[in-house]
């Protein structure tokens, strides 16, 4: 034991987290999408290629299909998503990516590889290789949700 608290890993693990984040968002604006948040980005996800209605994207992401609405509703006005009718169901809107929003996940996938490689580069690629295993063998893949605004505030 190197007599470091337990409480410090998961502190170093969401610090680590939030500083990918942060340089992600920052590059993020500087490359044409100022007004992306990390809140935006998971709905985004939710959404997915095929769409999504709001009751849908509020189960992805562990909140409200009302939370979900004002989300989407946020999106849509910053032009990343757009409503369309749902042609399987007439009474229910599908909610799509657009094509600046596919823009801002395709930079924001390119903007984490430079990302990794800024961190392989500080510490060595072999040892940011061995964290993600490592990370692979104690992280249940269930763990790989959308839901973290719904998990902190339960």
């Amino acid at each position: 034991m190197t007599g470091t608290p337990g409480y410090e890993l998961p502190l170093l693990l969401f610090g680590g987290f939030r500083t990918l984040i942060d340089r992600l968002h920052s590059e993020l604006a500087v490359r044409g999408h100022p007004d992306m948040r990390p809140s935006y980005g998971f709905a985004m996800q939710a959404v997915g290629v095929q769409g999504a209605t709001a009751s849908e994207i509020g189960r992805r992401l562990g909140v409200s299909k009302q939370a979900a609405g004002k989300t989407v509703e946020r999106l849509e006005a910053l032009g990343y998503v757009e409503r369309a009718d749902d042609p399987a169901d007439a009474r229910r809107k599908i909610v799509r990516l657009t094509a600046h929003g596919i823009d801002a996940l395709t930079k924001s996938a390119e903007i984490f590889d430079e990302l990794r490689a800024d961190w392989a580069r500080t510490v060595g690629a072999g040892r940011i290789t061995a964290l993600e295993n490592d990370l692979r063998a104690v992280v249940d893949p269930a763990a790989y949700r959308l839901d973290a605004a719904g998990w902190f505030s339960s």
